[in-house]
Order: structure tokens, then C-alpha cells, then sequence
């Protein structure tokens, strides 16, 4: 189903619907809804789009969410700087729309990872520095214990 409202919120301010196209494109969106959306005829839309690739433009000729040769995903940054996940790795996470991610740069990489993800390996860093033998949550509680103690006798 198109979602008109983000199609437009996409296209506000493009100079020509060739420009709407490319945008669209780089957003995920299909020919066909980009020609529907629009209301020109697919093959203008498939026309624009294969003469920018042609031309060596920044459109490739995969679709956004091909998966390529080793196995990673081509995605396309929006205008706006989002990018939509293929499917696959959403399903592969467990992803839903509305769920928080961090974003990171290390090494030249864009990293996205999961706030439950994050904790995890947080836990674990600190794990490492704490002896087996000894639990954060008791050592907790009994400082609790003795300040709750302190402002009695205060």
C-alpha cells in the first residue's frame, strides 16, 4: 500500500518529478508506486531511473534490500538521512517499527545495534571486573540498609 503522506513528505521541495523519481527510488519505493504516486506512466518513471544508471548515476540497478554477492544488503539513505531495512534483517533481529537503535561510527563503519544488545555487552565488560564471588545487588542492598539505618538514628 502507498503511503502518500511520507511520498510527499519525501518529495516536498523537488524541482521536477524526474528528481521526485530518483528520491523515491533512493527511499525503497517501486516503479510502479513511484508511477502511481506521481501519475505518470511506469515506463517514464523506468526510463528516468535506467538512464541515471546508465550515466553512472547513484542509482544502481538492484533494488534497495538486494541482498549483493557477500551476503550484506544495498540500502539508500533518504533526504531526510533515514534508511530502511530490508525485511530479512528486521525479521532477523526481531525489529519493529517504533524500536530505538544506537548508532555508531568505529572504523570507518556505521554500526547499529539494538538497545538490549547494548546492554548485554555492557554487562558482560563489567562482569569481568567483578570476582564470582561477589554479588553487586547484595553489596547494594546492604548499603541501602545501612544509610536507611543512618538517617534513623540521625
Amino acid at each position: 500500500m502507498l503511503d502518500k503522506s511520507e511520498m510527499t513528505r519525501l518529495t516536498d521541495g523537488a524541482a521536477s518529478k524526474s528528481e521526485k523519481m530518483r528520491i523515491l527510488a533512493r527511499a525503497g519505493y517501486s516503479r510502479s508506486d513511484i508511477a502511481n504516486f506521481l501519475g505518470v506512466k511506469y515506463q517514464f518513471v523506468r526510463n528516468v531511473l535506467v538512464r541515471d544508471e546508465e550515466r553512472g548515476g547513484d542509482m544502481p540497478a538492484t533494488q534497495p534490500g538486494a541482498r549483493t554477492s557477500n551476503g550484506s544488503h544495498r540500502v539508500y539513505l533518504g533526504p531526510q538521512g533515514e534508511v530502511v531495512l530490508p525485511e530479512d534483517v528486521r525479521n532477523a533481529l526481531g525489529l519493529k517499527a517504533g524500536d530505538r537503535l544506537l548508532v555508531s561510527v568505529a572504523d570507518d563503519e556505521i554500526r547499529l545495534v539494538t538497545i538490549p544488545t547494548m546492554v548485554r555487552k555492557v554487562q558482560a565488560a563489567v562482569r569481568k571486573f567483578i570476582p564470582e564471588d561477589v554479588s553487586l545487588v547484595d553489596e547494594l542492598l546492604e548499603d541501602r540498609r545501612r544509610e536507611v539505618e543512618r538517617e534513623r538514628n540521625e
